[in-house]
């Protein structure tokens, strides 16, 4: 049961689970529970992502569930578990495992790209990035001896200023 505090709302831990069961086990959607029992939606996905990384810590996968930190083999299993689920199937599964549908979507998309991009050979590769240093050596020493002439000009053209400041334009004879 809810109690009521001077701002927010607090509800008791055995209520919580009660919802969250209520969600699992009904494959109910939260916004039809959210507006049944008159708790805002995001109150209930916050209940529900703290249970899923609390249940996650008690399991053998690594203590931080955030999908973008899974590793690619965890996806790839949740992918094959997934492929056969119908929407809300997959809705519940998502919830039972604290990830979004989204996710699944994206990692199903990744794991069918993985084999149609063309790949080099890695000497091939290797040899192209020997070419492209050797290139970029070049450049870079090209670079420095322009830099050194524009410089050299750049002194000249300072001298010759200087020179025709004290003795004068030789156009003027």
């Amino acid at each position: 049961m809810p109690k009521n505090n001077s701002k927010n709302k607090h509800y008791t831990k055995e209520f919580k689970e009660s919802i969250l069961k209520r969600i699992e086990s009904s494959n109910e959607s939260v916004p039809k529970v959210s507006e049944e029992i008159g708790i805002p939606k995001s109150t209930i996905y916050t209940w529900m992502h703290s249970k899923a990384k609390k249940d996650n810590q008690h399991s053998t996968r690594s203590s931080n569930n955030h999908s973008s930190k899974w590793g690619s083999e965890d996806k790839f299993h949740v992918v094959l578990e997934t492929c056969t689920l119908t929407e809300e199937e997959l809705a519940a599964y998502c919830r039972k495992k604290g990830i979004y549908i989204d996710d699944v979507k994206t990692w199903r998309k990744q794991c069918l790209k993985a084999n149609t991009t063309i790949s080099k050979d890695p000497q091939q590769i290797n040899e192209e990035i020997k070419e492209e240093k050797l290139k970029n050596k070049k450049l870079e020493k090209e670079l420095r001896f322009k830099e050194k002439a524009l410089a050299e000009t750049a002194a000249l053209l300072v001298l010759r200023k200087k020179a025709n400041t004290i003795w004068g334009d030789p156009e003027e004879d």
